[in-house]
This record gives structure tokens, C-alpha cells and sequence, in this order.
């Protein structure tokens, strides 16, 4: 397996890390990042079987579970009863609980919710230029988390801040500091929501979180750790990724002469430009793949956006086309980590691009857009643009 350094913080990769993903999967389906320490699978073939493949899993074999600075504790001590963190049969009965209150037809249900929405901050959009990520990209998908947790549109900025600092734990630029930070926002939201909870416990509404309080599979119900985790997957899934989507597409529509948005040139904006690029894998046996050899206990990278540009899976995949045909993109991962957002984001999506467009048919970039240093998240520091 080739060796191959290439630092994520370097600005040059932020900029643009497709070229390094090029250059890596030259070497096979598989490399070794030295700067991360891990092998990565950076083919579509091999990070959608691997996704798939039961013989590796998000959880850690008991024998391998990581230590955490203590300085974290808040932190991963919630992330413990994150669905996206466990395996079956913890991870059936959690998901299938979220399923139950997170059905097709509530999130259905929210588009002309969403629509309102998007028009009324449009409308609010100020003359001169402006940073479109603050004014319409943020402000959209976490209006839409509060409106679904049933808390006022006045407390989104605090979900903002909070998802803003706890998704700071997964990047590379995570400092001490950071880290602190990070942790520090897990115990002032798991603050917020027991007492949310509470109330809602007593006071039901017509929001997701009580439907996730009621939501029961064969006796078993959610704990309120669990519902808090669920409501941290949500936001910080449901809002930094949608964020980081909706800057990237508007970035690379404006830059594509702004075709016309529907379901198909969405895909193609989640597969061109993702917001996730790495997601990790442990080995739960000994295993060869791709011509490597694994034991039990190793980990073992997935790079989303590289599998999304493989040329052997894509024709010319550095092109964006926005009637593209070909394999499902791996952006919302596959197998039973499938992203359970990923209907609401899509929706998210196409109706915050499509009603931006047809209000603003004059948008235009007034600077070279900048991507933030926030890998393996990959997202916009900011979008400045003229809208008339």
C-alpha cells in the first residue's frame, strides 16, 4: 500500500483536495495516509463496499475503545448513545425508534414551511454585498432543526453556536483549545435539552422531539441521554453539513451559469462538492480487502468525496453536469449508517437553491469564494456575493 503524506490543514488542500485524491487513488483502491496514520479506501468500488461491509463497524471491538482526555468527558460521554456510533443490535433499536417519529411524511410536510422561509430571508438580504453564508446558507437548515425539536426560531442562534463549536472535535484543526471548546458546548446543550425534555415530557407539541419521546419498538423507548444524542445527530448532521452543502452549491451554481435546480442537479451538486469527506471504519475481523491484509482492530478510512470523483465510476468526475447519470454518490454514506437526514437535506436543498435562483436570477460572486480550514468536513469560509 503506497505511502502518501499530504497535511489537512495545508491551505493548498483546503482550497482544493480533489487534486490529492487524484493523485492517491493512482495508487490503487487503497493508500496510507501517513499524516493521519490510517489506510483509506479513495475508490467508489472500495468505499462503497466498505461501507457496506458488516466485517467493519463505527464502534470499536471492546478490546480497542479509545481512550479520552478528561478535558472531553462531556463530550464523548453523550456521543456514546449516538446511533451513528453503535452497532446492532443497539444501533437497529435506536435507529428504528428515530425512524418512527422521523417519517417521509413529516419531512414532506415542512416544504412550504421551508419555502416561507427561505423568501423571508431573501427578503431580508441588505443592498450591497454580503457574506451569503450568514445571511441565508446558516440560517436555513438551523431554523429548520429548531422548528422541528419545537423550540422558539429565537433559539436557533444558541444551536448555531453549539453545533458551530462541538462539530470542532471531529476536524484536524483541533487544538487543546478546541477541544475544550467542544466539550464545553455538549454539557451547555445537554443542559438545554433535560430541561427541554422535561417539559415536553409533561406538555407534548407537534414537534419531533415529542414524537421521539413517544416513540416506542417492543417496550423499549429512548432515553433521555439518548434522546439528547439523537437531538445532537440532528443538529450538528442536519445543520453543519446542510450548511456547508447550500454554500458549495450556490459557489459552484453561480460559477456553472446557474442551471435549473430539481432533484437531479442536487445530486450532482452533493456528489461534486460534498461536506463530509472522511468517515472511519474499525475492523471487526481478520480480513483481506482490496488486496490488503487487515486484523481485528485496525481502522480504516472511507473518503467520501474522493469515491464521488473516480473517474472509473464517473465520466470526466472534475466536471459538474447537472444531468449526470451513474452510481449513487456516496456523500450520505451507505449501508446502515445511511444518513437518516438525508430526505430532509435533499429537500432542504432543492428548495433553498431553487427559491434563492428564481429571486435572485442576478446573483453573482463579489469576491473569490474561500474554503474554511474545517476538514474532514469540507465548506465555504465565506460566500460573498451581490444579489441585484
Amino acid at each position: 500500500m503506497d505511502r502518501i503524506s499530504q497535511s489537512p490543514t495545508d491551505p493548498a488542500f483546503v482550497a482544493n483536495p480533489y487534486a490529492f485524491y487524484d493523485k492517491a487513488r493512482a495508487a490503487g483502491d487503497m493508500f496510507y495516509w501517513t499524516d493521519y496514520d490510517l489506510p483509506c479506501a479513495v475508490t467508489h468500488r472500495a468505499v462503497s463496499a466498505l461501507l457496506r461491509d458488516r466485517r467493519l463497524g463505527r464502534e470499536a471491538p471492546p478490546e480497542c475503545a479509545p481512550t479520552y482526555p478528561d478535558f472531553t468527558r462531556d463530550f464523548y460521554a453523550l456521543e456514546a448513545h449516538s446511533m451513528l456510533e453503535v452497532e446492532p443490535p443497539r444501533h437497529t433499536r435506536l435507529r428504528g425508534l428515530v425512524l418512527r417519529a422521523f417519517t417521509s411524511r413529516r419531512i414532506a410536510a415542512m416544504a412550504p414551511e421551508i419555502e416561507t422561509l427561505c423568501h423571508s430571508l431573501i427578503d431580508a438580504f441588505p443592498p450591497g454585498p454580503f457574506d451569503l453564508l450568514t445571511h441565508y446558507a446558516q440560517h436555513v437548515p438551523v431554523t429548520v432543526i429548531a422548528r422541528l425539536l419545537g423550540v422558539p426560531d429565537s433559539t436557533a442562534p444558541r444551536l448555531l453556536d453549539w453545533s458551530n463549536r462541538m462539530v470542532g472535535m471531529y476536524q484536524a484543526r483541533a487544538t487543546e483549545a478546541v477541544q475544550r471548546d467542544a466539550n464545553a458546548a455538549a454539557a451547555e446543550f445537554r443542559a438545554f435539552m433535560v430541561d427541554y425534555i422535561a417539559q415536553r415530557r409533561v406538555t407534548p407539541g407537534n414537534d419531533l422531539l415529542t414524537e421521539l419521546i413517544a416513540a416506542e419498538e417492543d417496550g423499549e423507548k429512548l432515553t433521555t441521554d439518548e434522546l439528547i444524542t439523537t437531538c445532537i445527530l440532528l443538529l450538528n448532521a442536519g445543520h453543519e453539513a446542510t450548511v456547508h452543502t447550500i454554500g458549495n452549491g450556490i459557489k459552484t451554481l453561480i460559477e456553472q451559469g446557474k442551471p435549473a435546480i430539481d432533484e437531479t442537479s442536487v445530486e450532482e451538486i452533493i456528489r461534486f462538492d460534498p461536506p463530509l469527506h472522511m468517515f472511519l471504519r474499525w475492523v471487526y475481523e481478520d480480513v483481506d480487502l482490496f488486496g490488503h491484509t487487515f486484523r481485528r482492530g485496525d481502522r480504516i478510512a472511507c473518503l467520501l468525496a474522493a469515491a464521488n470523483h473516480d473517474p472509473a465510476a464517473y465520466d470526466a468526475p472534475a466536471t459538474f453536469n447537472p444531468a449526470r447519470k451513474g452510481p449513487q454518490n456516496t456523500s450520505f454514506g451507505a449501508g446502515i449508517h445511511f444518513c437518516v437526514g438525508a430526505p430532509l437535506a435533499r429537500l432542504e436543498l432543492v428548495i433553498a437553491l431553487r427559491t434563492l435562483m428564481a429571486r435572485l436570477p442576478a446573483l453573482s460572486l463579489a469576491e473569490a469564494p474561500r474554503y474554511s480550514n474545517v476538514y474532514h468536513f469540507h465548506g465555504l469560509q465565506r460566500l460573498m456575493v451581490t444579489a441585484r
